[in-house]
């Protein structure tokens, strides 16, 4: 039997007084349909990032999430804390 890998972002939060979007993708490796190894790797889509290469799914939280004003607060924010 040969063994597959397939990804799967199986958790989205969204955290934050910016709305930072967690995303947490699912390496998971199986054997004739039998689940081996399950491993995690986790990213955050912050306000004004583009986040064109991600899922539908992440997609579509982002562009709730992250509205105009959430966008202007936020590099508002950064811009104070960059010297």
């Amino acid at each position: 039997m040969a063994l597959t890998e397939r990804q799967e972002v199986d958790k989205i939060e969204i955290v934050g007084p910016y709305r930072a979007v967690q995303v947490r993708t699912a390496t998971v490796i199986e054997r004739g349909g039998e689940e081996l190894t399950r491993s995690y790797h986790r990213h955050v889509v912050s306000a004004g990032d583009d986040y064109s290469n991600e899922t539908a799914e992440v997609q579509a939280v982002c562009a709730a999430v992250h509205t105009a004003e959430v966008v202007t607060a936020f590099e508002a924010v950064q811009a104070k804390e960059t010297p």
